[in-house]
C-alpha cells in the first residue's frame, strides 16, 4: 500500500526503483510495449526476466541503467504521453544481453535498444546498450569499460538524424582511443521502434490485413 505520491523523494533511488512492481503478461506497462511500441513478447520477458523493467505510473515503463557494480542509478520514463528520466538519478547505460558480449550495439533510447534486439532476435554475442540520450562522464566510463577488451566491437546504432550521427561520431572516435572495433548501424526510419513498427505492420498485412495487436485488445 503506497503512501501519498509526495513521500517518494525521501526514498533512494534505489528504493524508489525496488517499490515497482515488474510488469506482467497483461499489464499496462507489458501493453504499452506489446501494442503502442509493437516490442514482441519474447524481448518484454527477456527484460522482464534481467530485471531492467519496471511498472511505471499511468501505463508507462521504466527501464533501468545501472552502473559497472550492477547498481541502479535511475531509469528511462516512457508511456503513451510522457518521457523522462528519474527524478534524482543518472544516466549511465540501460543493458539487455549477456555482460560478457564482445558486440556492444549503442542506441539512444531503451526502447530502441530493445527493438534492435528484437530485429536482430536478441543475438546472444550482443549486448544492447542505451545511453538514454545522455553523454555523462558516467556513461563514457562506463562505454571506455565494456569495449576496451581487445576483441570487443562498438556499434554505435545511434538514430538516423544530424543527432544520432553526432553521437555515432563521438561513438566510433571512443572505439579508436580504447582500440576496439567499431561500425555504424543505421536504422532505415528515424529509429529502431520505427523500423520494428514497420516490419511488425507488413507481417501483419501478410497475415491477412488483421494486426495481432486487434486480436489482442478485443480479447481483453
Amino acid at each position: 500500500h503506497r503512501e501519498s505520491r509526495n513521500r517518494e523523494p525521501d526514498l533512494s533511488v534505489a528504493e524508489r526503483w525496488q517499490a515497482r512492481r515488474k510488469p506482467w503478461r497483461g499489464s499496462a506497462t507489458w501493453r504499452y510495449l506489446t501494442d503502442a511500441r509493437r516490442l514482441p513478447e519474447r524481448i518484454v520477458r527477456a527484460a522482464i526476466g534481467a530485471n531492467v523493467l519496471r511498472e511505471g505510473p499511468h501505463g508507462s515503463m521504466w527501464a533501468t541503467h545501472l552502473n559497472a557494480d550492477g547498481a541502479v542509478t535511475g531509469w528511462e520514463e516512457r508511456g503513451p504521453d510522457w518521457r523522462g528520466f528519474a527524478t534524482g538519478g543518472a544516466k549511465v547505460l540501460f543493458r539487455l544481453g549477456r555482460p560478457d558480449a564482445l558486440r556492444l550495439c549503442v542506441t539512444e533510447a531503451a526502447i530502441d535498444a530493445m527493438s534492435l534486439a528484437a530485429l536482430e532476435a536478441l543475438r546472444a554475442d550482443t549486448l544492447y546498450l542505451s545511453t538514454g540520450g545522455g553523454w555523462s562522464p558516467a556513461t563514457d566510463a562506463a562505454i571506455r569499460l565494456v569495449a576496451k577488451r581487445s576483441e570487443a566491437r562498438l556499434v554505435a546504432a545511434t538514430d538516423n538524424n544530424v543527432q544520432g550521427d553526432i553521437y555515432a561520431d563521438r561513438l566510433l572516435a571512443l572505439a579508436e582511443e580504447v582500440g576496439c572495433g567499431a561500425e555504424r548501424l543505421r536504422p532505415i526510419a528515424s529509429d529502431w521502434n520505427v523500423d520494428l513498427k514497420v516490419r511488425a505492420e507488413a507481417r501483419g498485412m501478410e497475415e491477412g490485413g488483421r494486426l495481432p495487436h486487434a486480436r489482442r485488445a478485443r480479447q481483453g
